[in-house]
């Protein structure tokens, strides 16, 4: 799985780690959150500013949108990794408890995301945030989050969260992503090519 701040390049990251995977003829599934589906459709209506909704609202809807990733029959996550295909995420429970914890109740968040599984890797971009909101301001477009203190917290929060996975057999790197996209793609190879892959 890949976290990150807005704009930090996780998304980047994916693609290119995808690529690589199909060249070396890995079995994989790329995906992200929000999803394309209709909850992660709405969840980015709210987030671009266009749909209004209740911090608690999002925080379900993230968990809902979650639960159909993971469990839709023949598609979703569990059923993927069933099949032998390594899964590679851009965002998620990381991101839940990092960024909807900022307007509730952590322990609701949590409680939330308690029941979802763990990946085998956790790789957190860390990216500053005066870089995230450079690159955000070259895109152009506010969403929910923006903002350079908000980011800032966000971040505060990314690492005391993932601090407290570190111990419960989930692999956890924190990588610098203020570095040329090729050299951290190397970094993020080098852990992925660690794991049990299969070959097509």
């Amino acid at each position: 799985m890949l976290e990150g701040l807005d704009g930090s390049g996780t998304t980047t990251q994916m693609k290119l780690l995808s690529e690589r995977l199909s060249r070396e003829g890995t079995a994989h599934h790329a995906t992200w959150e929000p999803t394309g589906g209709p909850v992660g459709r709405l969840i980015r209506t709210i987030l671009a500013r266009s749909t209004p909704a209740r911090p608690h609202t999002v925080a379900l809807l993230f968990a809902a949108d979650r639960t159909e990733h993971l469990w839709e029959p023949g598609t979703g996550i569990v059923d993927r990794i069933g099949k032998g295909e390594l899964v590679v995420c851009d965002r998620y429970l990381f991101s839940s408890l990092a960024y909807q914890s900022q307007d509730c109740d952590p322990g609701f968040v949590r409680s939330l995301n308690a029941a979802f599984p763990l990946p085998q890797l956790l790789v957190f971009l860390d990216t500053p945030v005066r870089v995230c909101q450079e690159r955000l301001e070259r895109r152009g477009s506010a969403e929910l989050y923006d903002g350079f203190a908000l980011q800032s917290r966000v971040r505060a929060e990314y690492l005391e969260v993932i601090g407290s996975f570190r111990d419960i057999g989930m692999r956890v790197a924190v990588i610098p992503g203020d570095r040329p996209a090729g050299i951290i793609h190397g970094e993020l190879w080098n852990l992925v090519s660690e794991l049990p892959i299969q070959k097509v």
